[in-house]
């Protein structure tokens, strides 16, 4: 978004900076230890993306499944004809969702499925409580690979960290049906991406479903963008109206209390 990066240059030449408030949930791109050397502070908006995330994710899903985009080019395209009786979708409802990645955003997007009447996998860091597993259906999968295997549906839902770098690779897409779709609504760096065009071009998976890249944009010649098993939107997890105006009053309550010397509402320590 061509913001400047928040490095010992930049830190230097503010002496008087307070901290930095960061839209989202993500916090990938600040340098956490650096920041707290100069004595700044830093927010960011994790609990008002979710909701809207969530929707996107199930929107990609729905969109990867049902050949939405193609089917779009196919309706208004002047060369159509006719519509194609043989061209056909993949089925939702009563299919496996795989989760990686159970946190708010994660068990937004299992509430959601569960109207779908899905079976609901999920892994994380931590296993969620029975009452809360219970009230979307949720399975816990101790080991990622149990639930590879058995979703339809891949979605990945988790912060970038060094443990989820490249957390889908070559083997892992292996593991997945050869029917199964995966989406991210994370970063894009959880998945790598020379493995992930390899298995789409090779029919390792089905589809990939995808709200974010490394880098962003794509390069304009990148293999991702020529596959026609792929859908893709510009990161706009988080972009609505109401949302977007609702990130940019947390970060003005978070930079007024930094100013203040009072307690900052979603700090980031």
């Amino acid at each position: 978004f061509h913001k400047p990066v928040v490095n010992e240059e930049l830190l230097r030449s503010l002496p008087n900076l307070k901290i930095v408030a960061s839209a989202g949930v993500g916090i990938d791109h600040l340098d956490l230890k650096l920041l707290s050397s100069h004595g700044v502070k830093v927010s960011n908006t994790p609990f008002v993306v979710s909701t809207d995330t969530a929707d996107l994710g199930v929107a990609l899903m729905l969109a990867s499944s049902r050949r939405i985009v193609e089917g779009h080019q196919i309706a208004v395209s002047p060369d159509t004809g006719h519509f194609p009786a043989d061209w056909l979708g993949t089925g939702v409802s009563g299919a496996t969702l795989g989760i990686i990645g159970m946190g708010t955003i994660g068990y937004k997007v299992a509430q959601r499925a569960r109207a779908f009447e899905m079976k609901i996998l999920y892994h994380n860091r931590r296993q969620r409580n029975e009452e809360e597993e219970g009230a979307v259906g949720a399975i816990y999968c101790k080991k990622i690979d149990d639930l590879l295997q058995q979703s339809d549906f891949v979605l990945l839902s988790v912060n970038l960290t060094p443990q989820t770098h490249k957390l889908i690779g070559k083997r892992e897409l292996e593991l997945m049906k050869p029917t199964a779709t995966l989406i991210n609504i994370s970063r894009g760096l959880v998945v790598d991406q020379d493995a992930l065009v390899e298995a789409l071009q090779n029919g390792v998976i089905k589809a990939a479903a995808l709200d974010v890249t490394h880098p962003e944009p794509l390069p304009r010649d990148h293999p991702l963008l020529k596959l026609q098993n792929v859908v893709l939107t510009p990161h706009v997890g988080s972009a609505t109206r109401q949302t977007r105006r609702r990130m940019m009053e947390g970060m003005l309550e978070s930079i007024q209390a930094a100013l203040a010397g009072l307690p900052i509402p979603n700090e980031v320590l």
